[in-house]
């Protein structure tokens, strides 16, 4: 079932309208999250607004939005106040012209969105739209609202949708000046430039993101499941790093390291089963049915333990 969309309204290029909605094509919900819990008693640490001041906790509808001026001085600023303020973008993302994607700098790029009908009105005009931006090879720029921020939204097509990516403003990003500037201008031999080509030839592919395992995330499964068996946890020995200082040793070592000797080319490592079965991992397969046959119950929930 798909999730809740994040926004609903209209996609408006000219006088062609179709009611849209918009849905988030990235999820974290599968990644292992902790809880804060207080160390003597097990308990779950629960967070409440209080007043700066007294100390007092403050209910939700007695909580104002405040624009900061200066030291303890705030302009308060009501609901309603923003809601006269909304914007067309609030209810129409409004096409307002078409680039290449070459032309969109990646430091611009927030998030991933998909862009679907909403019902089962305006699928044509939603096909007009998408097949044109398909056919012209270009990508779709309007602004949309979310969470009371007008966002810039580039849209291309994507299987039978769209898929729209917010983008950042000029001022959000910043001057990399400030950064590299610093950086010496350093004259690269060409001896140097083809040993490290080399290493990239032999470590080209094509990316393919389920050839990529996230390693943190298996090492944490790994603690959890260790400590909920009540196994002893000890770190690992971690690789000895080497110091090569001499830059051209560096680059030759690395080709011999990449090439081997005689070095079979290993298929890519298979990563664990992921997203919809991440949180089975925690608990074997096995040891669920073991334990549900036995009890003709689910297993019950594990007691708190100490490392």
């Amino acid at each position: 079932m798909a999730p809740r969309s994040n926004w609903k309204g209209f996609l408006r290029l000219s006088l062609v309208t179709c009611p849209v909605a918009l849905y988030p094509a990235t999820s974290e919900s599968e990644k292992i999250s902790f809880n804060q819990l207080n160390r003597a008693t097990g308990h779950r640490i629960k967070y409440v607004k209080v007043d700066a001041d007294t100390g007092d906790e403050v209910p939700n509808e007695d909580i104002v939005k405040g624009y900061q001026l200066e030291k303890d001085q705030f302009i308060e600023v009501t609901k309603e106040e923003l809601e006269e303020i909304a914007l067309e973008s609030t209810r129409t993302i409004e096409i307002d012209e078409f680039v290449d994607r070459s032309d969109i700098d990646p430091r611009y790029l927030i998030r991933p969105y998909y862009l679907r009908p909403d019902g089962k009105v305006g699928h044509d005009a939603f096909a007009v739209i998408r097949d044109t931006i398909r056919e012209m090879d270009k990508v779709a720029i309007g602004r949309v609202v979310l969470t009371n921020r007008e966002h810039i939204i580039a849209m291309e097509p994507l299987s039978k949708g769209l898929m729209g990516t917010l983008l950042r403003y000029p001022y959000e990003v910043r001057d990399p000046k400030e950064y590299f500037d610093e950086i010496q201008d350093v004259k690269v031999t060409k001896d140097m430039l083809d040993l490290a080509r080399h290493i990239v030839d032999q470590k080209s592919g094509s990316f393919e993101p389920d050839k990529f395992e996230d390693q943190y995330e298996t090492a944490l499964i790994d603690l959890i499941n260790q400590k909920r068996a009540g196994k002893p946890i000890t770190p690992k020995e971690r690789p000895a790093s080497t110091n090569v200082v001499d830059l051209m040793e560096a680059l030759r070592r690395s080709v011999g390291k990449e090439a081997g000797p005689a070095k079979a080319a290993k298929p890519a490592k298979k990563p664990r089963k992921a997203a919809a079965g991440q949180k089975e991992m925690l608990m074997s397969i096995e040891g669920k049915k073991a334990a549900k046959e036995a009890t003709g119950k689910k297993p019950a929930k594990p007691q708190r333990k100490s490392a």
